[in-house]
């Protein structure tokens, strides 16, 4: 899995070359975010929910979350949902959603949790391409966010921490694009 997600991370195009990219962006007020899970119940709403924690009182940011094999309508699970509560943060009528080209089309960037998802990312929506990133690749260890379905409340608090690590340089990155 590791070869995978380092040929799908280095070949033209990939995660390096479009970080450089993005930094080209027109200057705007905020960014739309939108972080990618298989679910879109565990990773990527805690992501969606501790993400706007962490952007505190930045104006015009929009931050969603969805999943590449989403059953649509579900609330986020019991264990992201107590991962949420317990630092603060929320996410207020949450509904999974499938990712989808509407979605792809209107954020700025995309983060996804897993090598996994990037590459289904890439593989569904090819003119995007350049938007595509790993969301652990922001964190000191790099990677794949990893998946605690099942795991327990302890797998879900070490998700939140992940994610967590990421936040900043993810923020970073964004504004250095404005």
């Amino acid at each position: 899995m590791q070869e995978f997600c380092e040929k799908v991370l280095t070949r033209e195009g990939g995660g390096v070359v479009r970080l450089a990219q993005m930094s080209g962006k027109e200057k705007d007020s905020g960014k739309n975010v939108l972080f990618v899970c298989t679910g879109n119940t565990c990773r990527s709403p805690m992501a969606e929910g501790l993400f706007r924690k962490a952007l505190g009182k930045r104006p015009g940011w929009t931050v969603r979350s969805a999943g590449v094999a989403a059953s649509v309508g579900s609330k986020e699970s019991r264990d992201t949902a107590k991962v949420l509560e317990k630092r603060g943060a929320s996410l207020t009528s949450f509904r999974s959603q499938q990712v989808s080209r509407e979605l792809i089309e209107q954020a700025d960037a995309v983060f996804a949790m897993t090598c996994s998802h990037l590459a289904v990312l890439e593989d569904e929506f090819p003119d995007f391409v350049d938007k595509f990133y790993l969301a652990g690749d922001f964190a000191e260890d790099g990677g794949d966010v990893p998946d605690p379905i099942g795991m327990g409340a302890k797998a879900y608090e070490e998700v939140a921490l992940v994610l967590e690590e990421a936040f900043p340089g993810i923020i970073r990155f964004l504004e250095a694009g404005e």
